[in-house]
């Protein structure tokens, strides 16, 4: 059988595999794009049905093109993004191949590049680009065994509420998903869990500016990497219902039971963790940290901007954080569903190569692996704090790409100083 040949490899067709292919093309780096499913696949079927971007689409877009029905201090739909990625894709002529699956990269022995092994066959390639993006295998925590009579789903799985059995839901995990699933579960009708962890609880928006727009500003999409213990923190933010700050007080009086970390599960019962108030009170913290320093950067710019007093008026804390539930039984608590949203694994099972560290992270810089001619686009903090957003990873693409390019141009030295003639 022939083996198909591409000079690169590009694999997955998100947000980073399209602007991966964008900045190749510029950089003219012939390459080809493998999706196993469609043109970004997870905005459309692992996402939840009323999901919208949580970013604003001035902000969390490509600088080639608008979103076309969503005004730009809008949140487009999940679909919108996912038909925003297609049509992106075929602006720039980008060579995606959907449908296609790669099981097996290795190095070529005693040559160069690297052989693949796709659901369509062999290609051989000079170069491999992972742009697989950080949300491969969904975390579920081993706590609740799988026979102990209760649906459980990670929250990627999650559509809607019609599609859970009758009952009260425990809602584990209180970052943007989390938060988001258990309001709108609330909100259909149910008696609602969430399990709140440590989180950082930024404003939406701020003195008529979105909090997008005060990261950009305060130069903190920029850094380049987290502080000690912030690797991992979750972000409540939400565009839902146009936009609004994630008050887990506001929640709380809205009928939702706030509960500590979950801990352990046994005979039925689930544990939590005596954290709730202190978690509780890190956001409040993390978002009067944010609002200080805008405020002394509107002083400082002189800027005509509305004062906001309002937002940082912290109610009286909920009876359920006073005097947090410790343990709930829970069939006696009417809970018939448990929504995980606990985040998700990187899954390089397919790449085998020696650009791994013992735990299975990639080692790179800026997206280059310390493997000749792997590299890696789309990871969290790849460069700075917005790598894996739309608009972070465009920018990483483009440094990918340049190094591409240059490795190519030092092979494509060596290939023509061996057809030279060597002087006697």
């Amino acid at each position: 059988m022939s083996v198909e040949k591409v000079d690169t490899l590009v694999v997955g067709g998100g947000q980073a595999g399209v602007a991966m292919s964008e900045h190749l093309s510029k950089c003219g780096v012939p390459h080809l794009v493998l999706e196993r499913g469609r043109i970004a696949e997870r905005w459309r079927s692992q996402r939840w049905d009323s999901l919208v971007a949580n970013g604003p689409a001035w902000h969390d877009r490509f600088p080639g093109m608008e979103f076309p029905v969503t005004g730009p201090d809008g949140f487009p739909s999940k679909e919108e993004v996912a038909d925003y990625f297609v049509a992106y894709a075929k602006q720039i002529n980008a060579p995606i191949r959907c449908g296609v699956e790669v099981k097996l990269v290795q190095r070529n022995v005693g040559r160069p590049g690297f052989r693949v092994e796709t659901s369509d066959g062999v290609i051989e390639a000079n170069s491999i680009v992972a742009a697989t993006g950080p949300f491969q295998v969904p975390v579920i925590p081993p706590l609740v065994p799988a026979d102990a009579g209760i649906l459980q789903i990670h929250s990627s799985a999650y559509r809607n509420p019609a599609q859970l059995p009758k009952g009260a839901v425990l809602v584990v995990g209180a970052g943007s998903s989390g938060v988001q699933i258990a309001d709108e579960l609330q909100r259909s009708g149910r008696r609602v869990y969430l399990s709140v962890g440590p989180h950082d609880r930024p404003p939406r928006a701020y003195r008529g500016r979105d909090f997008c727009w005060w990261l950009g500003v305060l130069g903190k999409w920029d850094l380049e990497t987290p502080g000690p213990g912030t690797e991992h923190v979750t972000i409540a933010v939400s565009g839902a219902r146009g936009g609004e700050t994630i008050d887990f007080r506001r929640l709380a009086a809205q009928g939702l039971t706030l509960v500590g970390m979950t801990k352990t599960y046994q005979d039925g019962v689930m544990s939590f963790a005596p954290d709730l108030a202190k978690n509780i009170a890190r956001g409040d913290a993390n978002l009067m940290s944010l609002l200080d320093e805008a405020d002394a950067y509107v002083a400082r710019n002189g800027l005509d901007l509305p004062e906001e007093p309002a937002l940082r008026k912290i109610g009286p804390d909920p009876d359920c954080v006073t005097n947090p539930i410790s343990e709930l039984d829970l069939a006696e608590a009417g809970i018939t569903a448990i929504i995980w949203s606990t985040g998700f694994a990187v899954d390089y099972s397919w790449l085998k190569v020696d650009a791994f560290d013992e735990k299975g992270r990639p080692r790179h810089q800026r997206g280059v692996s310390v493997e000749p001619g792997i590299y890696f686009l789309g990871l969290p903090w790849q460069s700075r704090r917005g790598s894996s957003f739309i608009w972070g990873v465009w920018h990483d693409a483009k440094h990918v790409a340049d190094r591409i390019s240059t490795q190519r141009k030092y092979l494509a030295y060596h290939a023509a100083a061996k057809r030279e003639p060597v002087d006697a």
